[in-house]
């Protein structure tokens, strides 16, 4: 059994790498642990029972993961880093793509080279995860692409529709593919919606209670009408969120508002619409299928040796 090593047993270059993607090291490296742990029911990398049957003692071979889609990449340093923890300082990073990258179907993403048994052993938590976040950042750089076309520089938001537990990377993961990150809790901003409006009696009487408690803070005003709009401008809201609206209340948002506040485009946002929803000129438009729904990029693992 390979002693798996602990976080300060890590590459530096690596834990330096994902500090400086904004990303918390120690909850990333303690995030994989989890996965493998999961995957090997807590045991050790020999409750990998087919490759411990089917692979011979000591061989040692190179695996690449390469993309079967389109797409762009991202968690390629947390797919290393699962290896690192299955097989310590026996494993080598031949190649490894820029989380952000476009890539097309074919490209080589990650080559690893080290005991085959562990290269298969990480084989799937690697993926899970390296799949998961690059169809983030994928689906992320179709509605960057998609909102260009409007012109006038809107930019696509994520929201807290995140996967528990999954929340940091999955933002991370959004900023690979060129979007913008909304809050990352309940404490960084407020964000006043229906059922706040409901319990402070009017979204006016929640703005100013919020800003009363909170001077500090942003806070964020959802508005479902234009009158809701012209009452929360009033009283000073600097960020509106325009809840199911159509394209052309939108539009009339833009121009009531005048740039007295930023505007948010938010409900049931689709990419078929994004383009007339950015020439509105909105300032955001904010999509929680970015991270509630999204579907995984291709990628898949090939033992070359």
């Amino acid at each position: 059994m390979i002693a798996r090593p602990a976080y300060d047993d890590l590459p530096v270059g690596l834990r330096e790498e994902l500090a400086a993607a904004g990303l918390d090291p120690r909850a990333v490296h303690a995030l994989v642990v989890a996965a493998v742990d999961e995957d090997l029911a807590g045991g050790p990398v020999a409750d990998d029972v087919t490759s411990a049957a089917t692979v011979p003692d000591g061989a040692r071979g190179r695996a690449v993961i390469g993309s079967r889609d389109g797409g762009v990449v991202a968690g390629l340093a947390v797919a290393e880093l699962v290896w690192r923890h299955v097989l310590g300082d026996d494993v080598e990073v031949l190649h490894r793509a820029a989380d952000g990258a476009r890539v097309e179907p074919g490209d080589r993403v990650l080559e690893v080279a080290g005991p085959v048994r562990g290269l298969l052993t990480g084989e799937r938590t690697a993926l899970n995860l390296a799949c998961h976040l690059s169809g983030v950042a994928t689906t992320t750089a179709r509605w960057v692409d998609a909102l260009a076309e409007g012109g006038g520089g809107t930019r696509v938001l994520d929201t807290r529709k995140t996967l528990p537990g999954l929340r940091a990377l999955q933002k991370y993961a959004v900023r690979c593919g060129g979007g913008t990150n909304h809050r990352f809790s309940l404490a960084d901003a407020a964000m006043v919606k229906d059922n706040h409006v409901l319990a402070a009696g009017g979204v006016v009487a929640a703005y100013e209670a919020v800003r009363a408690r909170f001077p500090d803070l942003v806070v964020h005003v959802e508005v479902t009408d234009l009158e809701q709009l012209v009452a929360v401008l009033a009283a000073g809201c600097a960020h509106v969120m325009l809840d199911n609206m159509t394209t052309a209340t939108m539009a009339e948002a833009v121009r009531v508002t005048a740039g007295r506040a930023t505007l948010e485009a938010t409900g049931r946002m689709s990419l078929d619409r994004a383009a007339e929803v950015a020439a509105t000129g909105v300032d955001f438009v904010s999509v929680g299928a970015l991270t509630h729904s999204v579907g995984v990029l291709d990628l898949g693992l090939d033992l070359l040796s």
